[in-house]
C-alpha cells in the first residue's frame, strides 16, 4: 500500500518562501504554529522544494540577528537561498540559506508504508517530506507513523 492512502492532509500546510518574505511574515508563521520545522519551497505559489529548516534553528538565527544587526526591521526580507553574486549588493534581503538543509529527506506518495515505517525506525527521523516530481504534497511526521502503526493494530484485534 502507498503512503498516500493513509495519510490525508491533516492540517494546513505551513511553507515558507525562498524569498520575499518578511521577518514579520516568518515570526507570524512561527507564532501561529508549533511545527517543527518548514519545508522551504521557490514561492507561496510555486510548491517546488528547495529545503528544509528547523524551527529552533530559524528561531536562534532571528534572535541572533535582532542581536547583532540593528537595521534589521520586521520589513527585512529574508533570502533562504544561495548566495549568489548577483545579489550580494542586496543589502535589504538577509540571508540564512546557512541553516536550511537543502537535501532533506523525500519519499513519493507511492512509497510503501513498510518502507516508511522502516525509514523512521532506522534512521529516527521526525518528519518526512513527500513530494510528487519535486512538488511538495505535504509531510508525515513521527507522530503520523505512530497514529498509523496504532490503528493498523487496533483493526488486527478486532479481526
Amino acid at each position: 500500500m502507498s503512503v498516500y492512502v493513509f495519510f490525508s492532509p491533516k492540517r494546513e500546510l505551513h511553507c515558507l518562501s525562498q524569498r520575499g518574505m518578511t521577518l514579520r511574515d516568518i515570526e507570524d508563521t512561527l507564532k501561529k504554529t508549533t511545527h517543527n520545522g518548514f519545508p522551504i519551497t521557490i514561492s507561496k505559489d510555486i510548491s517546488y522544494l528547495i529545503g528544509f529548516v528547523l524551527r529552533r534553528d530559524l528561531c536562534l538565527a532571528i534572535d541572533h540577528l535582532k542581536k547583532t544587526n540593528p537595521v534589521i526591521t520586521e520589513n527585512s526580507l529574508i533570502d533562504f537561498n544561495q548566495r549568489s553574486p548577483e545579489n550580494w549588493k542586496d543589502f535589504h534581503s538577509v540571508h540564512l540559506n546557512r541553516i536550511v538543509d537543502m537535501a532533506p529527506l523525500t519519499i513519493t506518495g507511492q512509497t510503501p508504508m513498510e518502507t516508511v515505517i522502516e525509514m523512521f525506525c532506522k534512521l529516527g527521523l521526525r518528519q518526512l517530506l513527500v513530494l510528487e516530481h519535486g512538488r511538495l504534497l505535504g509531510i508525515i511526521t513521527k507522530k503520523d507513523v505512530l497514529n498509523h502503526i496504532q490503528e493498523v493494530e487496533e483493526n488486527e484485534n478486532h479481526e
